[in-house]
């Protein structure tokens, strides 16, 4: 049985969550293994509608197992609101259904007031964070002073653990002109929040292992895109965390042998939310055209999504980076009755031409878009289920972007309904 990993291939908010939720009937055991609470995904289940943060996208279905890997950084507050919001719609949680791994970083009170400090601070040059804490957790991880999952079971000991990172924190909050964190508040809600996380804490990685060897389908559900990992992506416009295939190995305690398809979930269009570079963007009526037919708003911050052409060069290149075997496309439908389609084949930088997206800054923001146009379509493809049920310029396109991106489309979603999908190789059958 394969074992398959799901990621962006742009900037996220591909579609991510329909398909993990689609793949996730056929798994076992539903991973997420890098981000926090600042990457939404929207499921549409028989006409209701599910917005999860946290929690792995395959909870909401029954009989599956959902895993937070270590590699996520967990806000414990916002996991109990969302598991709380869960059973409010009849989505029951509990450990049968739900392991936080034991060594996974927890997000702090501290953490989001800090972010939001900077992000003001920062007037014209901020990043545009969630200001969730996402960054200064994972800072606090790498820096060997973080509270971790595992912490919470022993309170004895947090008072320690507490007078370490507030040693860091206090420091950077005198600097900045703020009110010192109080230790023993800090310590009173961790102690507050422990009984709506202990129930589901385990180490992960040898309950993981134990299930590969029986056989069971794991996948691994990764947050945001590749275009905004930390290494590979448009740094500093990136997330805090490594957001490429390689991650789910890393972010959840197995070998990278055990991985054996990378599914990258790709949007028809271009989006991206927050500041940094984008070469295919469309300030005009079609930039407005395509966030109103895709109804582009920020699952978690509802800010409009910026939004463009297909960027081929792009996605090609987080294809490589990431080893991703086959994409799924997702919003075609939104396409539907553009006369003209326009696809980002390459660059021009300084006179040359040039086939990535460089990683130098400045070198990002003045790249230039060299388009090839496309006939586009008139009839609707929305709910095809079929290729018979697409029109012939649309499977044009589909195919035109499967030689621009060196890599086959193995499935094409044409409306937020799951069982709208068209499914042309099952990842699970590698």
């Amino acid at each position: 049985m394969a074992n398959v990993v799901v990621v962006g291939s742009q900037w996220g908010d591909e579609g991510k969550g329909k398909i993990v939720d689609w793949l996730s009937e056929r798994a076992d055991v539903v991973v997420r293994f890098q981000g926090g609470h600042n990457a939404g995904h929207t499921l549409v289940i028989n006409g209701e509608v599910f917005k999860l943060s946290l929690l792995p996208s395959g909870v909401v279905r029954p009989n599956k197992l959902a895993v937070i890997g270590n590699g996520v950084v967990v806000d414990p507050w916002a996991l109990a609101e969302e598991i709380k919001g869960l059973e409010t719609q009849n989505i029951p949680i509990s450990h049968d259904n739900l392991r936080i791994a034991e060594n996974a970083t927890l997000i702090l009170p501290i953490h989001r007031e800090l972010d939001a400090l900077r992000e003001s601070a920062a007037g014209d040059d901020r990043i545009g964070t969630t200001k969730r804490g996402i960054g200064p957790a994972y800072e606090d991880k790498v820096g060997r002073r973080a509270i971790r999952v595992m912490d919470l079971q022993s309170p004895s000991e947090l008072e320690a653990k507490i007078a370490r990172i507030l040693t860091h924190h206090n420091a950077l909050r005198r600097g900045m002109g703020e009110a010192e964190i109080d230790a023993e508040e800090l310590r009173r809600k961790l102690i507050e929040i422990t009984p709506s996380i202990l129930p589901y804490i385990e180490a992960v990685w040898p309950l993981l292992d134990k299930l590969r060897r029986q056989g069971k389908r794991i996948l691994f559900e990764g947050a945001q895109g590749a275009l905004l990992d930390i290494d590979h992506g448009t740094y500093p416009y990136v997330t805090s965390s490594n957001t490429v295939a390689a991650q789910a190995a890393i972010g959840s305690g197995i070998g990278p042998g055990a991985i054996d398809y990378v599914l990258g979930i790709t949007k028809a269009y271009t989006t991206r939310v927050g500041e940094g570079p984008f070469p295919t963007e469309q300030s005009d009526d079609v930039g407005k055209m395509l966030g109103e037919r895709g109804n582009e708003f920020g699952t978690v911050t509802g800010r409009p999504r910026r939004c463009g052409w297909f960027d081929a060069a792009l996605v090609r290149q987080t294809i490589k980076v990431s080893g991703i075997d086959g994409i799924a496309l997702t919003k075609l439908d939104v396409l539907d009755g553009f006369e003209e389609l326009k696809v980002c084949i390459g660059y021009r930088l300084g006179g040359e031409t040039i086939d990535h997206l460089p990683a130098a800054e400045s070198a990002q923001a003045s790249v230039e878009p060299i388009y090839e146009s496309l006939e586009g379509w008139s009839q609707s493809t929305a709910g095809a289920r079929t290729w018979a049920d697409l029109p012939a310029q649309c499977v044009k396109y589909v195919k035109r972007v499967e030689e621009l991106i060196e890599t086959p489309v193995a499935m094409l979603s044409t409306s937020p309904e799951r069982e709208d999908t068209i499914l042309v190789h099952d990842p699970f059958e590698d």
